[in-house]
């Protein structure tokens, strides 16, 4: 994009190299082609988005939801999910119309003060999310294989080789390893939640929503976890970046096809992590909510009760499985969120393993250091504390996006009409004021 360009759309100044440069534009798109051999082409950035949404730091908020309240909380699931799809739908267009991705557009519209203060706030969410990950894929190797959780936070620092594999092959092969741990996810809390045998009519139910949820503080706050754990504010910036990948065509009318398939993609790959997210919390119902069983709020604690409450010896080795996908999953894309925001606000281009080992030494420090001096419960409360990060860190990636994606200056004839831009400004006020009560809460 040339400097005069740029100036048109409403930038400051030209960006010096594309978002993620080594797999920008390399996805190839067929043309002439049928509806659905495009769909499948566009598919993929989807499911790396709906990643986010069913890591570790999910499952804590819907466990502790589903047995202290049992089905009540599915409709806050339900309502988060449907902001994840709205906020989502605007990243992936400000990514398509403008070639940049959140943090781009935000070096290039703030001052240069502000842009580093946004950075470092995407960085500590970052590092928040990888936290969250690390410590879940230890828990997750403690419960299957016995490993101290000391030792399993520092395995999953060799990860990163993973990571650098995979883009070696192509960001097609990073896709579909993600596609394939989010079906092994479904798979095992499918299996779960025919052993557990919910009640059907009470799901329904629980997802309506209930004024009991505002009126009752324990509720409030776990609702409030829950929606601070299912929209993440890295998932903004990471996909306005990965839609670029698809090699569409940069005009008008190549734009408004993308924006249309990648909408199809992100809301089916969001809808999937619904069910996951959903069906931990009536797992959590079912299995103990039913059975009085109403404070189990641990990972751990899950795993242990799970056997012998479905009665099945399988049950507590799925919930691990499931866990060490999620946690895995997640790391691959933490890795590109970190390479996007670090490069995006400062236009410095690390090489992806000084990246991965940076961003894994700063979640690593204090995952090892808290697991060392406190063991279980301080992992579990140092999971819950990424949780309440990412809530403060949201409403700084969330703000910017709409106002971007609301100017016409900007988006041209992409911008959001008058109906997206209320519902968005809305959503955007909402859940910085739900977040302001949640720190609230936890201070007072």
């Amino acid at each position: 994009m040339t400097k005069k360009k740029a100036k048109q759309q409403g930038f400051r100044k030209e960006i010096d190299a594309p978002s993620l440069s080594e797999v920008n534009n390399s996805v190839a798109i067929p043309k002439n082609a049928t509806f659905f051999r495009k769909l499948f082409a566009f598919m993929g950035p989807g499911a790396l988005i709906a990643v986010g949404y069913v890591d570790p730091g999910n499952w804590a908020t819907s466990i502790a939801g589903g047995s202290a309240f049992g089905y009540t909380l599915l409709s806050v699931i339900l309502i988060s999910n449907l902001m994840a799809i709205l906020l989502q739908s605007l990243a992936s267009k400000l990514g398509i119309v403008t070639g940049r991705d959140l943090a781009q557009a935000s070096r290039d519209s703030f001052p240069k003060k502000l842009s580093y203060l946004f950075w470092i706030l995407a960085e500590l969410a970052i590092i928040a999310t990888d936290i969250a990950e690390v410590i879940g894929s230890a828990i997750a190797l403690n419960l299957l294989f016995g490993i101290p959780l000391v030792w399993g936070v520092c395995i999953t620092a060799l990860d990163i080789f993973i990571v650098l594999l995979l883009q070696h092959k192509g960001f097609r092969w990073i896709e579909i390893i993600v596609i394939t741990l989010m079906v092994t996810i479904l798979v095992c809390f499918g299996a779960e939640l025919i052993m557990s045998h919910p009640d059907v009519r009470e799901i329904m139910e629980g997802f309506v929503p209930q004024k009991e949820v505002i009126t009752n503080p324990a509720m409030l706050y776990i609702a409030l976890g829950i929606l601070g754990a299912t929209v993440m504010p890295h998932n903004l910036y990471l996909h306005s970046s990965i839609v670029q990948t698809r090699q569409y065509e940069r005009t008008t009318k190549g734009k408004k096809e993308a924006i249309k398939f990648s909408f199809i993609d992100s809301t089916f790959s969001l809808t999937i992590a619904l069910l996951i997210n959903a069906s931990i919390l009536i797992l959590a119902a079912a299995a103990f909510y039913k059975t009085g069983q109403t404070n189990v709020a641990g990972i751990e604690d899950a795993y242990a009760l799970l056997n012998p409450t479905l009665g099945s010896s399988i049950a507590s080795t799925l919930f691990a499985v499931a866990l060490l996908a999620s946690g895995q999953n997640s790391t691959l894309t933490g890795t590109l969120a970190g390479q996007i925001v670090m490069e995006g606000f400062l236009n410095i281009r690390l090489k992806p393993w000084v990246r991965r080992l940076l961003t894994r030494f700063l979640a690593i420090v204090p995952a090892v250091i808290v697991t060392a001096l406190y063991g279980e419960s301080g992992t579990n409360e140092l999971l819950i504390l990424s949780q309440v990060i990412l809530s403060m860190q949201l409403s700084f990636a969330v703000i910017p996006l709409v106002l971007f994606t609301g100017d016409k200056h900007k988006m041209g004839e992409f911008v959001n009409k008058p109906w997206l831009k209320a519902l968005s400004w809305f959503v955007a006020i909402l859940i910085a004021l739900l977040n302001i009560y949640l720190l609230l809460s936890l201070f007072i």
